[in-house]
Order: C-alpha cells, then structure tokens, then sequence
C-alpha cells in the first residue's frame, strides 16, 4: 500500500473529477436514477446509461471528452444485487461508478496512459500491485500496456471467449445482441497473499485476492446480424470504476464496507438499534439500503406497490426487518438520513433540500410496515417450525398477501435459518397478482425507430415557438410499421420526419400537435407528434390523398385552436407548480403531467390530502400572478447555469448539454421545452376541479384554464341558479335555505324514527304469542312488512327479552326484497347458532348472511319461498337440539 495520507471517499472522488478536467474533459452531473427515456430499464444501473444515445448515434452532445460520477442502483429487474447485500464484501444497492468518456476523439492510448498516471502517480498505487486483462486478439492494447506503461508481460493477462459463444467474455463488451462493441482492458488490484484467490483467468480466479478496480471499455465495432464486426467510423471509450471500490483500496481496507462512508453509517446504524458488535452484517444492510432510499425518493421514486416503487418498498423493508432483528422495534431508518447527509451531503447537496421530505417518506413506510412485521415474523417461525427444509409457497404467499413480506425477503429471513422457499408454489399462489403486476410494470419501447435511421437523420428544428405554418418542409425519412420505406399510398398509416417542423413532440406532459402536411399532389394527416430517439419529430397519421415520397417538399399547418388552448394549460401548469411549493413546502416535486386543450392535470409528491382551503388559495395565488401579467422569457444556457439561474428541473426528463429555460416574471423559472404563451395575463382564468390521491405519497390536481374555466365557472352559476329556483329563493340564499332543509330532514327523520320503534314495539307484542315450544326453547319465525334492517334488530332485541330461552328469525319484507335476522337466546345459546340459522333461510330465497352465534343479519328476495323457509325454521331447530 502507498505511505501517503489516507484520503477521504469524499477526496477520491473530488480528485478523480479533477484529473479529467485537466485534460480536457466536461465533468457531467450525475444522470437520475430513472433512466430519462429509455423504457427498457428500470434504473440507472452503469455510467454508461445516460450515453446510450451517443453511442447510438441518434444523439450529439456538446462535446467530445466526458467524466461523471453516476449514481447506480441495482436491485431489480437484469441486474439485481438486492439478496446479496450483507452477505458479501462488495456487493451494493446503490453504488457510484466514476467514468470518463471518449466520444470519437481519443482512443485506447490516451484512455491507458491516463488511468495508469491516475492511479500511479496521483493516487500513488504501487505498480507492482496492479494486474491488467486484455482481449484475446487486442495486440493493441497489450502493446501499450508492455511497450509504453511497461507493465511486465507476466502482468498482462489475454482473456478468451469464455462464456460459451464467440465474443462472449470477461473482456468483450456490448450493448446488445447486434451494435456498438468491442474489446476491454481490465485493471486489477492485489490485496496480497494473506488473502485467497488467483489472479484473472486462473483456476482460483474467484478469490478475493485480486478484485477489478477498473474497466476500460474500447468501443470500435459494429456488430452486425449476422455476427460479423465492423469497423465504428468514430471509436469511443467508456471506462467504469467503482468508487467504493477504489476508496477500500486507497485506505489500505479490503471490503468496501470497511470504508470511511459505510464505517460512519454503520457506527450510526449501530446506535440506533442498540448493537455493539459493528461487524454484524445487519448494520451493513441498513447502511447500503439508506443510500438505495434516499437518493431513489430525490429522483422521484416512492414507495407503492408496483414497478420502480415496489423495490424501492423491498429495500425498505429488508433493512427494517434487519433492525428488528438486532431488536428495534421501532421507527429508526428514517434518523439514517443525517449521518448519510454527513457523509455525502457536500457532493449531492439535494440531500439537504429535501431532507424533510426524504424523512417523512421513510418513516411513513416505516410505520406500515411495523403493524405487521411483529405479526409477520411470529407466522414465519410457526411455519418455519412445521417445515422440513422447505418453506411452503402457499405460506410465503401469505406472508407477502397478508404481511407484505415481498418473496426475497421471505427468502432472506430463510436463508439464516438455514431453510429454502417453494418459489413455485410461491408464483402458483400469486399468479393473478403477478400478472396485474406485470401489466401494471411493463417497460415496453413504444415508438422506437430503427438505430441505423437515427444515426443517418440531424436532429429536427422545432419552429413552432414563433410559427405555427411554415413551407417548405423537406420530408427526410418515412416509416411504416417500424420500418423505413421511399413512399406511402393513399390511405396508409406512417410516421413522417421531416428537416423543420411547427408541429410540437408530445413532452413534458404537454401533448403532440396534429394538424395537416400537404403538397399540391399529397394531404396527410397529423394525429399526433411524438419524440423518436430523443431529438427527432415524428408526425404520426394517415395519408389521405395522393402518394407521399422521401425527398418531398410539404407545408405544414399546426391546428391553432387547439394549440392555443394547450398552451394556456401548460403555462398555468408552471404557475401551479410555483403556488404549490410556496405553500406546501419544496418538498412539492412533480411527478408527473398532462397538458391538453381541454384540461391540465398535474401529480405531485406530498404526503396528505390538501385541504380545500388550501386549494382555495393556491387557486387564488395562480390566478394573481395571471392578472400581474408577467412577460415571459425563454433562454438557452448551460445546465450548469440554468440551475444557478434558479430553474427547476422535472422529474423524468432528460435535458442536454445546452437547456431552454422559461421564466414567467419572478413567479415560476423552470427547464421546459414546452409552448407557452406571451404573458401570463394571456391565460385568463384558472380553476381547480379536483384534488385526489393516485399513489402512495403522490396528490393530483385537474384544472382548466382561459375559455374551459369560463365555461366551468358559468355552468357551476348554472347549477347555482338552478338550485335557488328549486329552494324557492335568490342564489344568494341557497347556503342558508339548503341548512334549514337539512334541518328540517333531521327532524323528520328523527319522527321517522320514533314511529317506526313503536310499529315495532307493537309487533313484538302481537309476535311474541306466535312463538311455539321445541324441546323447551321458544322457536319464532316471521315475516313482518314495512320494517327495515335497523327496526328489525330493535324488533329482535324485545322478542329476545321477552321470551328469554328463545331462536328468533324475522323478515322485514320491502320493494320486494327481504332483510333478514336471526337471534339466539338464554339456554338455546351454544346448541344453536345463529349464523346458521340465517345462512339456512337466506339460502332459500337467493340471499346470504351471516353474524355471531347470538345475532346474525343478512337479506333475500321476497320470493313465494320466503313462507316455507320462514315455517321450516322449528323443524331445523329441533333438528339441532336433537344432536345436541
């Protein structure tokens, strides 16, 4: 190990950025750990994530040397580290990969001979510690790594195919099947002979004497269908490295939890349970988790019961029942957060932002799940005790149905106890479950258009800020059920892409433009306008008339109405967005949006209903900032810039290198590619319909502005007028008129009441000397008009005392259905029940019920069967006595 100073996670992680700097790099903040645009991941689980486009093709940043610390999580869907937590010494939820790209400049020189003087000569690394890997046939790579670094041959280690098809290994990269790839170096650490393992390639690989501190990644080919490489025009580099990883061996440690991060939250995980052992692997749990949950709730994600929210839930749970385990009870995961924000506070300062916020979401799921954790984990030793090995599927379903144990944490608790679990018993059980969940979770790749394409377009100039018709419309690609074609026929559905475009791409919740592409030969027909690949327009339609050819020159005329009413929407969507933050706290993160003509909806995270004086006055803080008529100002910045400017960024959305900004006055800044109107004056009228939960932790707004909420306001003044003709007074007296109505209801309905309490009064006098004698208990059955459920019970409970050793059932027949009662009484209780008893009558006439041995209700038809059933009660009775 070096003799320098120990540095901090914090310090590595400054440094490493810095390096990169120097020579020429763009540092890159990190991407969200939801993946902005791509459908087919469920979190951002590498660095290369956010350059998927890039190396595409279909995207051209704004320059060509990148490095960036990325947050990763891998705890579902492909990559999926979640059960390996706590039981292995580098294994993560959440973890920070460092990496510094190449976008078609610098290639594998450059890339070796930097991480070389990075970890050699800035980090002071002995040389002699470090092995590298290289592809089987890279003679390139291992030329530099021997000729120019001088890295002893024994020291360079070819890696084959080795697993199982050609170009399938260690050291081969690739996206997909078909694609960018190419070969990779590999640089290992050695933490010496005290530990087992063999370096890579050898037999005893697998041991924790050498671990992979650097990956290298080479892309120069393009895999083709057919499994041939072709040479990229433009080679890039991708390197990953661990940062976890690197701090361990930078601080002479050989675990990753051994670092100065993890050692401070495992000391505060240790508090806060009450443990003096700071080597349990539970306290490792609860420190990985609280990094995976904090930073997933910055990025958007919350606690549910299906998709990104589902694992955030499992995570959540897993280090709770780790807590419990070294016997907290109770909440405690949520006062992780400030030791977290100690730790990492200074380079992801949203952690304080939102502290207050991250802090409620956790212990509100801390409190969900403690009511029944307890309950949860006295079923799990019950069954684990009647269990030979294995836990049933039927029972881990029931942990998971009843408790909210999800599958890998009924695994986990297993595992310890030396037990396996029935998995497909476990999806036998769950199979309706699975396949809402599956419904509710699928990530498809709706409205993909094919790479090659992509690669060959320019990026689509968007000219409906300033117009909404323009000429001379150069159609650049047709596509026809996902495939490139020369021409569309009358008649046929595509998607048209074209050099210049009026027509907005559905985005930021503000939806697509439709409206018309015509030449004097072709009409087609916009229905919608959505984003391909990030940067390109698609007019989604129907040729209407004529043939429409690559290469064409078309108008294009954006329906005006109803971009105009859209537009209105979207910017009182901003001004929400502001009063909503202003009066419930920056806690307030949208979650999402829809921008139409007729409506704007908007979700957002906040923990309880708003009241509706609240609403009151967020509509009443919108609508001043409409009559301040506040000039609007769109500019292009840097990203950089945009936030020091105050804009706020949106959940889900993926901004380049260069960001447009909207400001609305002093009122709203925001990043927003949207359409929006000139002053906010231009707006009108905004109105709130509704407010509503949607999920866990998430509230929804609706509302209409400009023409729509005049047209609400006028039919609610409808309505108004309406009611004040039916009270028979001006609208003016319909609050207090409307209170003396509901008063004078009540006391109708108390009279109601009191009379219907004397009829039935009056029937258990006249029933109870109906009553016959079975076996020594008095046994009444009868039907009785106009009563309802409440005074048959009242009716129930006279005959009860009336007749004290008794088995009543009475039938309130009324508009032709039947509530039913059964009452059991005195010495009959315990030979006869009255839940059966009713069940047996209501079975008769189409009806069931059910109750407790001494009372039970229910109902049925008022059918011709009703008197037979009512007269075979003394018969079932005297059927039951006589087995007593």
């Amino acid at each position: 190990m070096n003799t320098q100073a120990v540095r901090s996670t914090a310090e590595i992680r400054r440094e490493f950025l810095e390096f990169f700097r120097e020579r020429g790099h763009t540092v890159v903040p990190s991407a969200p750990l939801v993946p902005a645009n791509d459908p087919t991941l469920l979190f951002t689980n590498s660095g290369m994530v956010q350059f998927k486009n890039v190396f595409l093709g279909s995207e051209k940043p704004g320059y060509v040397r990148a490095a960036d610390v990325q947050r990763c999580l891998r705890a579902g869907g492909k990559h999926n580290d979640l059960d390996q937590v706590g039981y292995t010494a580098r294994h993560h939820t959440f973890f920070e990969m460092l990496g510094n790209w190449s976008f078609g400049d610098y290639f594998k020189e450059d890339a070796i001979r930097w991480a070389w003087e990075l970890l050699t000569g800035v980090w002071g690394l002995p040389a002699e510690r470090l092995t590298v890997t290289v592809y089987q046939t890279d003679d390139e790579a291992y030329a530099i790594w021997r000729d120019q670094i001088g890295v002893p041959e024994e020291r360079i280690i070819r890696i084959g195919d080795n697993k199982g098809a050609p170009y399938a290994s260690d050291n081969f990269w690739q996206m997909a099947d078909t694609g960018p790839c190419g070969p990779c170096t590999e640089i290992f650490y050695d933490h010496g002979e005290q530990y087992f393992g063999g370096p890579p390639g050898s037999p005893d690989e697998d041991g924790d004497r050498f671990i992979e501190i650097w990956n290298l990644v080479f892309m120069q080919f393009d895999r083709q269908p057919d499994g041939t490489l072709a040479p990229l025009p433009a080679p890039c580099v991708d390197t990953g490295m661990g940062l976890e990883r690197i701090a361990a061996v930078l601080q002479g440690k050989h675990g990753n939890y051994e670092i100065d991060i993890f050692q401070r939250l495992i000391a505060a995980a240790a508090e806060l349970t009450g443990t003096a052992d700071l080597d349990h692997k539970s306290l490792r749990v609860i420190a990985d988790h609280i990094r995976a949950c904090a930073f997933l709730v910055i990025d958007g994600v919350l606690p549910s019961n299906e998709g990104r929210g589902y694992v955030m839930r499992r995570i959540i749970r897993r280090a709770l029942r780790h807590g419990w385990m070294l016997g907290q009870k109770q909440p405690f995961f949520h006062r992780m957060l400030g030791p977290l924000i100690e730790v990492m506070g200074e380079a992801y300062p949203e952690l304080s932002h939102r502290r207050d916020f991250i802090e409620a979401t956790l212990r509100a799921e801390e409190e969900r799940f403690a009511e029944t954790l307890d309950s949860g984990m006295r079923i799990f030793d019950d069954v684990a005790s009647r269990s030979h090995g294995t836990i049933p599927g039927a029972d881990a379903f029931r942990l998971y149905d009843t408790y909210g144990f999800p599958l890998d944490l009924t695994q986990d608790i297993a595992r310890e106890r030396g037990l396996e679990v029935d998995v497909e018993g476990f999806d036998a059980a769950m199979e309706q479950q699975r396949q809402a969940a599956r419904a509710a979770g699928r990530f498809g790749n709706a409205g993909a258009m094919p790479a090659e394409l992509a690669a060959q377009l320019p990026a689509t100039d968007f000219l409906g800020y300033e117009a909404l018709d323009s000429d001379g419309l150069r159609v650049l690609a047709l596509l026809r059920d996902g495939r490139a074609v020369e021409s569309v026929e009358e008649g046929q559905e595509a998607v048209v892409f074209l050099d210049r475009t009026p027509f907005y791409a559905e985005g930021g919740g503000q939806v697509g433009d439709i409206g018309v592409l015509e030449s004097q030969g072709a009409r087609f027909k916009v229905d919608d306008t959505r984003k391909f690949a990030g940067q390109f327009h698609g007019h989604v339609g129907t040729l209407e008339a004529g043939t429409l050819r690559v290469g064409e020159s078309l108008a294009g005329r954006v329906h005006g109405d109803r971009r105009a009413a859209t537009v209105l929407n979207h910017s009182a969507t901003h001004l929400l967005h502001a009063a909503l933050r202003q009066l419930l706290g920056e806690g307030v993160v949208q979650k999402g949006s829809l921008v139409a003509p007729d409506r704007l909806r908007f979700d957002f995270s906040h923990g309880q209903p708003v009241t509706p004086e609240q609403l009151a006055e967020i509509e009443k803080r919108v609508n001043a900032e409409i009559r301040a008529n506040h000039p609007t100002e769109a500019r292009h910045m840097g990203m950089q810039e945009a936030l020091e400017y105050g804009a706020i960024a949106l959940f889900g959305e993926k901004y380049g290198d260069q960001v447009r900004v909207l400001r609305m006055g002093d009122a709203s800044t925001e990043l927003c590619g949207g359409t929006h109107v000139t002053r906010t004056g231009d707006i009108g009228l905004f109105k709130i319909l509704s407010e509503g939960g949607v999920s866990a932790g998430v509230r929804r707004i609706e509302a209409v502005t400009g023409q729509g909420a005049l047209d609400h306001v006028a039919a609610e003044q409808a309505r108004l007028a309406s009611a004040a003709r039916l009270l028979g007074g001006t609208t003016a007296e319909v609050p207090d008129k409307l209170q003396a109505l509901l008063e004078r209801q009540k006391k109708l309905e108390r009279e109601l009441d009191t009379l219907k309490a004397r009829a039935a009064s009056g029937a258990t006098a006249d029933l109870g000397a109906s009553a016959v004698d079975v076996d020594g208990i008095k046994v009444l059955a009868a039907r009785v008009e106009g009563l309802d459920a409440r005074s048959l019970r009242d009716a129930l409970d006279r005959l009860k005392q009336q007749l004290v050793d008794a088995v009543i059932v009475l039938a309130g027949v009324r508009d032709g259905k039947a509530a039913l009662v059964a009452g059991v009484s005195g010495s009959a209780l315990g030979r006869v029940k009255a839940g059966e008893l009713l069940s047996h009558v209501a079975g008769q006439v189409n009806g069931k019920g059910g109750g407790r041995p001494d009372m039970a209700q229910g109902g049925g038809e008022d059918s011709p069967d009703l008197v037979p059933a009512l007269a075979g009660v003394p018969g079932w009775v005297a059927g039951k006595l006589g087995k007593a």
